[in-house]
């Protein structure tokens, strides 16, 4: 039987006391001096020393039958955590290991098996605290070598497989904290672990993360998909027809917004931002008819190797020759290509065969701006009109004249135009009311125009220095941005969601601090647009901010970074050595092309230039941006499309 004399004067085996046990033990002599342990090697004694024992911890399995279960025992009865039979993360016996522990007790004489054997059947029916108990004795007993031995082997005996024993829910949170190399790893695991990293709950929150901006944890960002931004802005034009019409049906004029509008025009960032730009899987649907739409973890590989080939480089080029003059504008969309050029004629080409699909012909001088959707394209000349043709067919629909000079920009959204012109004036045409206005204040020609209709606003930039922001609704200038020392050619609005963490702290290093307050304004008035975020409530004349961040480039080879809320400049991007005459912008990069024939891809958010791609023969005068891909049109007559898509390794 397991006899355990204590000591009659203390327990601690001193390095010479152990040496003299060990002794005395091997010549049959003990001592009370130190602590031994004999175990009887008679079955009939080992039993009635364990079996009690079992029947008072472990009533349920070995209480003589009728016992009545104690649920009121000692809590330290119960089974520790790894060893509870109910839980997913017991250990499971690790069978190469329980064969070789077989093989070596095997070895053994009858007897010392038979003690062995008694102590691993206690250790296993004892309860928590006499676990505890019985290793700590145990410990207090080896040497280094033991140590050591049990140091290397407990490495892999505490590893929990926590995801197989957790809810799904928590194992998904805990997943969604992961990168995607990391993930990626966590899925070779096990079938278990697979299930759980590629579910569509995990990498609908990685691609809200990445998709369209920059992950703050790992500085990661992934475009989103033209054609995916085209569907929304759809969307958006659909919801803002169903409000109109809702209002003109409630008795309400456009400018008092309802209360319900919010349900209308979805502001929620995130994930649901994500949501109305890619398809998630779906289950499928007894409805053949049904759309079979991509889990998001295709969607999430596809675009991350896009965003690879972005950042190491790898594009195929295709060059667009047809005209016979320089190309002054172009718009790339989808599988469509249309350019302008000082030829007079408008040409549409088909992006992925590289052909031209037709030629507009109908202005009588160079085509210096346009812009097409679906259904039209409006183009702008120096002949000054503006004309409106139907692209698929190539026929012109409707010639618009008003400008004393040659029209140089136009933008449009829905059913509002704006022109700007060689004869310092702005134009805003409303199709839907048949009316136009002329917005005066510039003193040099309007280079480029940009419409914001959440806010009402216009911006123009011009070759007096200047960026005016103009009101639509009463047709007055509301701010000047001044800070450039050249003719501003182009302007872009960035996304409203964009945001930029250093904003408040960033500053142009080479302009002191008489010329920063020369290179600003005042800020916009808090009296015109809401700045909390929320529709404007009825009867209030406040209404949503515009943007807060603007790009602008210019013939000081300048591109400038404002934050137009505090209306002042927070960064200058300095590379080309001539004048930037293109600027394409998303919420990822920013490319410029310049006079020195050159094109730059820069971070938006450093002003660091990322890389450089030359090839055209004369300057670059218009950049169109995709998701994958750049085209460039420069006045020795060609138009180059460099492509970062899948496929080019």
């Amino acid at each position: 039987m397991y006899e355990l004399t204590r000591p009659t004067k203390r327990l601690r085996l001193d390095d010479d006391q152990n040496d003299q046990a060990m002794d005395d033990h091997g010549s049959g002599k003990t001592s009370h001096d130190t602590l031994t342990i004999s175990i009887s090697t008679s079955p009939a004694s080992a039993s009635q020393a364990v079996a009690p024992f079992l029947t008072r911890h472990i009533p349920e399995q070995y209480a003589p039958r009728g016992q009545p279960d104690s649920s009121n025992r000692d809590p330290s009865t119960k089974y520790c955590y790894r060893h509870r039979p109910d839980l997913k993360c017991r250990r499971q016996p690790n069978e190469p290991s329980m064969d070789m522990l077989q093989r070596q007790l095997e070895t053994l004489p009858e007897n010392d098996q038979r003690g062995i054997t008694y102590v691993w059947a206690l250790f296993s029916a004892s309860p928590a605290m006499q676990r505890q108990l019985m290793l700590q004795g145990i410990l207090a007993q080896c040497c280094f070598p033991q140590l050591s031995f049990l140091a290397n082997n407990l490495r892999e005996l505490i590893r929990i497989d926590f995801l197989s024993a957790l809810p799904s829910e928590l194992g998904f949170k805990i997943l969604c904290y992961l990168d995607t190399v990391s993930l990626c790893k966590a899925a070779q695991v096990s079938s278990r672990w697979r299930q759980l990293a590629d579910d569509d709950i995990v990498w609908r929150t990685m691609c809200a993360q990445h998709i369209g901006q920059k992950c703050t944890k790992c500085g990661w960002g992934l475009p989103a998909m033209d054609r995916e931004r085209l569907r929304a802005s759809r969307r958006q034009h659909q919801l803002q027809q169903a409000q109109k019409a809702q209002m003109q049906q409630n008795g309400i004029s456009e400018t008092e917004p309802t209360q319900g509008s919010a349900a209308l025009v979805p502001r929620e960032p995130g994930i649901s931002r994500v949501r109305s730009l890619t398809p998630v899987s779906i289950a499928d649907s007894s409805d053949n008819n049904a759309p079979k739409l991509r889990p998001w973890k295709d969607v999430y590989r596809d675009r991350f190797k896009v965003g690879s080939n972005w950042r190491h480089g790898r594009y195929s080029t295709k060059i667009f020759k047809g005209h016979t003059n320089g190309v002054m504008c172009l718009q790339l969309d989808e599988r469509i290509l249309a350019t302008g050029s000082y030829d007079c004629t408008i040409k549409i080409w088909d992006v992925e065969l590289g052909k031209e699909l037709r030629t507009l012909t109908g202005h009588s001088c160079g085509v210096r701006c346009l812009q097409f959707d679906e259904s039209k394209l409006i183009s702008g000349s120096l002949d000054k009109t503006i004309k409106i043709w139907n692209w698929r067919t190539g026929e012109c629909v409707r010639t618009l004249t008003g400008h004393a000079a040659g029209v140089i920009s136009l933008n449009f959204v829905g059913s509002i135009l704006a022109s700007g012109s060689i004869d310092n004036t702005l134009r805003l045409w409303n199709f839907e009311e048949k009316t136009n206005h002329v917005l005066q204040g510039h003193t040099d020609w309007v280079n480029a125009v940009r419409i914001d209709t959440a806010s009402r606003t216009l911006f123009s930039s011009s070759d007096d220095l200047t960026i005016r922001m103009w009101d639509m609704d009463t047709r007055t200038c509301l701010k000047i941005f001044r800070g450039h020392i050249g003719q501003v050619q182009q302007l872009i609005l960035l996304s409203h969601d964009m945001d930029f963490e250093d904003a408040d702290g960033v500053r142009d290093p080479n302009e002191s601090e008489s010329e920063e307050e020369d290179g600003s304004c005042s800020p916009i008035d808090n009296e015109v647009f809401d700045f909390s975020g929320n529709l404007t409530p009825p009867g209030s004349p406040r209404r949503p901010p515009p943007p807060r961040y603007m790009l602008s480039s210019g013939l000081d080879s300048l591109i400038k970074l404002w934050d137009i809320h505090k209306g002042k400049c927070l960064k200058s991007f300095f590379g080309h050595v001539e004048g930037v005459w293109a600027l394409g912008a998303d919420s990822l990069r920013i490319v410029s092309g310049a006079e020195d024939r050159m094109v730059k891809v820069w971070d938006v958010r450093t002003g660091r230039c990322e890389r450089t791609f030359t090839g055209h023969a004369g300057p670059v005068t218009c950049i169109g941006l995709s998701d994958s891909s750049i085209c460039t049109g420069s006045e020795d007559c060609e138009v180059r499309l460099l492509s970062f898509g899948v496929g080019k390794d």
